[in-house]
């Protein structure tokens, strides 16, 4: 596993990070890894979306079944 030293980072996402550390009773840096973790994971979205079969079902279409299906709960 590497090993990584972040600089200038700014005074305001410090706090978040503490204060998410604290809430979590965790550490900055496995808040910080974690969060990393989860943007990096985002990357290959791009990639995942352009393998998906195309089903010829417009975005319209799908919005009005759900709105059906919901009022029939």
């Amino acid at each position: 596993m590497a090993t990584w030293y972040q600089r200038n980072v700014p005074d305001d996402v410090l706090a978040r990070l503490r204060a998410i550390a604290r809430s979590k009773r965790s550490s900055v840096s496995a808040v910080a890894i974690r969060e990393l973790d989860l943007a990096s994971r985002r990357a290959d979205n791009a990639q995942l979306l352009a393998a998906v079969a195309d089903t010829g079902v417009d975005v319209p279409t799908v919005l009005e079944h759900l709105r059906v299906g919901r009022s029939e709960s």
